[in-house]
């Protein structure tokens, strides 16, 4: 894609409804969905709000569905979009934070790959060792970065094997787990609070798989081509994240009744691997790294896109190298250096996620609000006269701030992360909501004024 550009060629336009369905069941196969349905039922939640938490957040996947939308109606990737909501200057903040996010979580995926590689070196006696995890990690580094050489066309293939390849290994990881699970003291457990407990189960669900993967969503969306209806955009992306994503968390509220310490584990996918039987494990740990992969591909694609967004103009095999780089010397740190690294990294991480909760509900208001008719082509090129869009950047900045008020962790504790909005992502939501109640009463004010000076008209 030229990168000066701001609509996509409609040559490139090469995926259809069912590639999209299929790149996003990808990206939500891994097994680590079993985990979210165990942190579901540390809640303290009955069977049923379990169930139903899982229900309610898998659905997050509307706000990528209703994003995506946006980017196939419009034929733009999703931050050059957001320049209408902030300005071309006013938008890069996010736009870096956005590109910090998916880079670093690409970073953590491919450490937790190396990992998930070493341990299945294990099960065909190859022992754990710097030489081991050195080629772990070239391998599945490797496997990364090849992806970024190829086309959308191509990756969308490539997202369809894995959704078939993975999605029938993990239905046989489930159906295990399901054959061995407690169902009797599944029903019986007893029912928690809707406020303290089920609210906060899906602000944790929400936060990991619909709203993180917002910013991504148009990046797809725009490369849909350009007869589809938007619906069919909408809900392909939606049921495609959605769908593997409750089923796996269904199976993961069920797991819990044999593995309670599965949602607090500091390595869950070893609890997961003590539950299958020994001969399994290979295959086990296959599954568990293939998963990883479709998420690797969606996040680093995205990422090179909102660097040029951002304004930093290289060409494909620059940005290729300096994102191969960085995906690569995090995991090095962390494995060969500090160790300790790795979980302040990730709650720096978890930190932006209340930027960007903030950022779509924003991106979201503004084109519900201001955009009925379409985006206007002159507020997203990189020459518009409209630098700053004030009323979304100062809605932004304040919803941030004050979701951060109500977040909580080991290294920041806000002052009002008390009761309900203590040890979970409820700031995230609470981010979300200030930010459209700002962007309304800035609305209202531009309503009044375009009404007053109509009647002076007069």
């Amino acid at each position: 894609m030229n990168e000066d550009s701001i609509k996509i060629k409609g040559s490139e336009k090469t995926l259809t409804p069912g590639k999209l369905f299929y790149n996003w069941f990808a990206a939500n196969i891994g097994i680590l969905g079993f985990v979210y349905g165990a942190i579901i039922v540390s809640y303290h939640l009955s069977f049923m709000q379990s169930i139903f938490a899982a229900l309610i957040g898998a659905l997050s996947f509307t706000i990528p569905g209703w994003v995506a939308m946006i980017g196939q109606k419009e034929g733009i990737t999703t931050f050059k979009l957001s320049r209408a909501a902030y300005g071309t200057r006013g938008n890069k903040i996010p736009n870096f934070i956005a590109w910090i996010n998916m880079i670093g979580w690409v970073s953590v995926n491919v450490l937790t790959g190396t990992l998930l590689l070493t341990a299945m070196f294990k099960t065909i006696s190859i022992p754990k060792n710097t030489f081991s995890e050195a080629v772990a990690l070239a391998i599945f580094d490797g496997l990364v970065i090849a992806s970024g050489l190829l086309k959308e066309n191509i990756l969308a293939k490539i997202q369809t094997w894995l959704s078939w390849i993975f999605g029938i290994l993990t239905l046989f990881i489930l159906l295990i787990f399901l054959f061995k699970a407690n169902w009797a003291e599944a029903y019986h457990l007893p029912s928690g609070s809707w406020i303290k407990g089920f609210l906060p189960a899906i602000s944790i669900i929400a936060t990991g798989s619909g709203i993180s993967w917002s910013m991504a969503a148009a990046d797809w969306g725009a490369y849909v081509k350009a007869d589809t209806k938007p619906f069919a955009t909408f809900w392909n992306t939606t049921l495609g994240g959605a769908i593997p994503l409750f089923v796996l968390m269904s199976g993961g509220v069920l797991l819990s009744t044999i593995s309670p310490n599965l949602a607090n584990a500091s390595e869950p996918f070893s609890v997961m691997y003590n539950v299958l039987p020994n001969w399994f494990g290979f295959t086990y740990f296959l599954v568990a790294v293939g998963g990883l992969i479709p998420q690797c591909i969606i996040s680093l694609r995205s990422a090179r896109i909102n660097l040029s967004t951002v304004g930093i103009k290289v060409s494909q095999k620059v940005s290729l190298t300096i994102h191969g780089a960085i995906v690569i010397l995090i995991p090095i740190y962390v494995l060969f250096v500090s160790g300790n690294f790795l979980s302040s990294f990730e709650l720096f991480l978890n930190f932006l996620g209340i930027c960007l909760a903030s950022w779509v509900a924003i991106f979201l208001c503004d084109s519900v609000m201001y955009r009925k008719k379409g985006y206007d082509i002159k507020l997203m090129e990189t020459n518009s006269l409209i630098h700053y869009k004030w009323d979304g950047i100062i809605s932004w900045v304040l919803a941030t701030l004050i979701g951060l008020l109500f977040t909580n962790n080991a290294i920041w504790n806000g002052p009002f992360a008390r009761g309900i909005f203590r040890n979970n992502s409820l700031g995230v939501f609470i981010s979300g909501i200030i930010a459209i109640v700002f962007m309304l009463i800035f609305y209202s004010f531009k309503r009044m004024d375009k009404h007053g000076s109509k009647e002076s008209a007069i």
